[in-house]
């Protein structure tokens, strides 16, 4: 707690010099203008008009001219001048501001509380009984897995969490360090194609082609592993390979599943859409 405060003295103290400093600049604008020499140039004007000495076009230029230097002058640089009176308010608004925000902590905040490291958090919510977010859950068992690095079922369960909290290249990660203990799971092959998926933003590529393909080779049922597949052959304009990497899938979901009807339709219209 000694360290909060010190960053909020610090805080403080620095809001307030950079407040200061802009203060310093002034709200009084003097302009160097001398309407009274303005004046007596354009009378004088008018006196040489009057006795002859200029003709009308000489007068109305002159005057314009005589104008345009003194708005020249009225719109030139500005110096900004503060009373000292200004920089006491400004000190006082500064100074109230920090009491109320201090007030306002001390009446909604907590202070006294000890500092939370992230550490006490992942073990919160470890022995909480609530259910956790996505990303809490994958706190938790990416300690787990630090401390049991050889356990697949933990790397699994961790590749699932990082999953479900957007985090594809994370749990891409997981599941192939699970994989390393044991390359005849299919389930965790369609998996990490699955992730590789998400992270290539619904594009099947080189790499996740070739986890559904280990997939189905212990597998031939992993639909998940089918249907990227055909996807990916629908994309490149194989409707035959499609149609056999489909033909299983579409058997396997009940006829009443929209996406029974959106598999066979895009086979017969051979679109290259994705139907998620």
């Amino acid at each position: 707690m000694t360290a909060f405060w010190i960053m909020t003295a610090l805080a403080t103290a620095m809001a307030a010099l950079l407040v200061l400093t802009g203060a310093r600049r002034g709200v009084d604008a003097v302009v160097d203008v001398e309407p009274d020499a303005a004046a007596r140039e354009l009378d004088e004007l008018d006196r040489l008009k009057s006795r002859g000495l200029l003709t009308d076009e000489a007068w109305t230029a002159a005057r314009a001219e005589a104008g345009r230097r003194l708005l020249a002058a009225r719109t030139g640089p500005i110096e900004l001048r503060a009373r000292p009176s200004d920089r006491r308010w400004v000190l006082g608004g500064v100074v109230l501001t920090a009491v109320v925000a201090l007030s306002l902590y001390w009446g909604i905040g907590k202070p006294g509380y000890g500092d939370q490291t992230y550490d006490r958090r992942v073990d919160a919510w470890g022995a909480s009984a609530e259910p956790l977010e996505a990303e809490q859950v994958a706190a938790v068992l990416t300690r787990e897995a630090k401390l049991r690095p050889d356990d697949r079922q933990i790397l699994t369960m961790l590749g699932a969490a990082r999953f479900a909290a957007d985090d594809p290249v994370g749990a891409a990660s997981a599941f192939r360090r699970a994989l390393a203990l044991n390359p005849d799971d299919p389930r965790t092959w369609a998996r990490l194609g699955e992730s590789l998926v998400r992270s290539q933003d619904g594009a099947v590529g080189a790499d996740a082609e070739a986890a559904f393909h280990e997939a189905l080779k212990r597998d031939p049922g992993q639909l998940g592993a089918l249907y990227f597949l055909g996807d990916a052959a629908m994309t490149r304009g194989d409707r035959a390979g499609a149609l056999t990497l489909w033909t299983p899938l579409i058997k396997a979901l009940d006829p009443a599943d929209p996406r029974r009807a959106e598999l066979e339709k895009r086979l017969a219209s051979g679109s290259a859409g994705a139907a998620r």
